[in-house]
């Protein structure tokens, strides 16, 4: 299962689910679910689009990181969005990024030596 043709647009993060069931997905933001995660079957495509309103009280300034998870907790995709002054000489928006990634690494890793 994965997620292709992501997308940030009009401040709603869009994304096209292949390969599993869109039931259970969700979106998280510092480990809190996103409310408005709607789920529309492709049937053209055999495949489900993914669509969360980001909520406008989440930007601002730094990094904000959202990760997108299956209903067994695997990550799917994760998408992040950068704001302020502060970023052009700010290491903190760098690491937070690379923190990031890496969950996303440690998850596939953990599913890779599960057998999975």
């Amino acid at each position: 299962m994965k997620i292709i043709n992501a997308e940030l647009r009009a401040g709603v993060w869009s994304g096209e689910l292949v390969g599993g069931a869109a039931s259970g997905v969700r979106v998280l933001h510092e480990g809190r679910a996103l409310a408005g995660v709607t789920t529309t079957p492709l049937p053209d495509r055999d495949s489900t689009k993914i669509a969360v309103p980001v909520p406008a009280d989440l930007i601002s300034d730094g990094v904000q990181t959202f990760v997108v998870e299956d209903s067994a907790g695997r990550v799917l995709a994760s998408f992040a969005i950068l704001a302020g002054e502060v970023l052009a000489h700010d290491l903190r928006a760098e690491i937070a990024l690379l923190r990031a990634e890496l969950d996303i690494l440690k998850a596939a890793f953990r599913k890779h030596a599960a057998g999975g």
